[in-house]
């Protein structure tokens, strides 16, 4: 048998032939993973030869990854804020642009000190958002909610890991449905692509990530209008609502939330690659009677929290009809998307 840097050499030039980025940095997942080792411990036996049964492990992981099958469902887990969450099939695989979501999740929660709080986490997939609030704030008690049982399985496995089952109650259920009663915050990661480019995705999201966790409808934003119809009845009346998307859908998604929260204060965080990924609805900061999104003197905290605020777009959605208002979004909005090579996902 071949040593293990041989063989790790010819997995990454398999990986790379069938097109997959970063070979190399796979290969080495693909062979930690196959001898529960970590990367030091894979560097220090490169001119061993691995365990036959290991090397029949990592083959196996090979085939499937050939076939575009997502890193994080080989290895069975992936990191997020910190935290080693356990990822399966049936589950959307967590991505670091959620992690902008979390931490202003964080940053508002925190504002209001450590009195008890509840989350409702929609949507919640591996449970990544709302098991990462209820490890950082003790203060806070989280639904995670879905209506899919694979991710209620695996959001129930991950908080009882982390140490935070008895402060993450598991609900299923369509939406807001479940929920016992009005809460502080709610998050979501909602499905955002429009459903005629969920093909278009990657292999890795195409193929296997379920369609239900993606497809958003023919805007991409029918589930999240379905969510904000309900809000207002779901929702404390100082709290906040927190949605990830598509940065090209923000300048609609802020008409949408304008309807059913008139007077809130509407804007959007920024992720890493400054780019509008966070939708934020605080219903604490009420707007004036006049319709103005912000006063000049709040400017400056805004830009603090890198908060995107298009002044012109809410000045106009106050004072508009909604609907004409919608109308022109989507206008826009198809626009858009029509000069997009490709849809995109984070």
């Amino acid at each position: 048998m071949s040593t293990l840097g041989a063989l790790l050499h010819s997995t990454g030039q398999r990986l790379a032939r069938a097109g997959i980025a970063d070979a190399r940095l796979e290969a080495e997942l693909v062979w930690m993973t196959a001898l529960d080792i970590d990367r030091a411990t894979l560097y220090v036996e490169l001119q061993e030869e691995p365990p036959a049964s290991g090397a029949d492990t990592a083959e196996a992981l090979i085939v499937r990854r050939l076939r575009r099958e997502p890193m994080a469902y080989l290895m069975g887990k992936r990191e997020f804020y910190g935290l080693s969450f356990h990822v399966a099939p049936g589950v959307l695989v967590p991505r670091p642009d959620t992690e902008t979501l979390v931490e202003e999740a964080l940053r508002l929660l925190q504002s209001r000190g450590p009195v008890p709080l509840e989350v409702a986490d929609v949507g919640c997939g591996t449970g990544i958002i709302g098991i990462s609030l209820a490890v950082a704030l003790p203060n806070v008690h989280v639904y995670a909610i879905d209506i899919a049982d694979p991710a209620l399985e695996v959001t129930t496995l991950n908080a009882e890991r982390l140490d935070v089952s008895a402060r993450v109650t598991v609900l299923k259920g369509d939406l807001l449905a479940p929920l016992p009663g009005r809460v502080d915050m709610i998050t979501a990661n909602l499905p955002y692509v429009p459903s005629k480019q969920v093909s278009r995705l990657e292999p890795e999201i195409s193929l296997y990530e379920p369609r239900e966790a993606l497809d958003g409808g023919d805007d991409g934003l029918d589930v999240v209008r379905r969510l904000l119809d309900d809000v207002p009845r779901r929702l404390s009346a100082d709290g906040w609502v927190l949605l990830e998307l598509d940065p090209r859908q923000m300048r609609r998604a802020r008409t949408i939330a304008r309807r059913p929260f008139p007077a809130a204060r509407i804007v959007t965080q920024l992720d890493l690659t400054r780019r509008e990924r966070v939708l934020i609805i605080d219903t604490s900061l009420a707007e004036s009677a006049s319709g103005l999104a912000f006063d000049q003197k709040q400017q400056p905290r805004a830009e603090e929290h890198q908060l995107h605020q298009a002044n012109e777009d809410l000045l106009r959605d106050a004072g508009d009809d909604p609907a004409a208002s919608e109308a022109a979004s989507e206008h826009d909005g198809a626009d858009g998307q029509a000069n997009q090579e490709k849809p995109q996902i984070q």
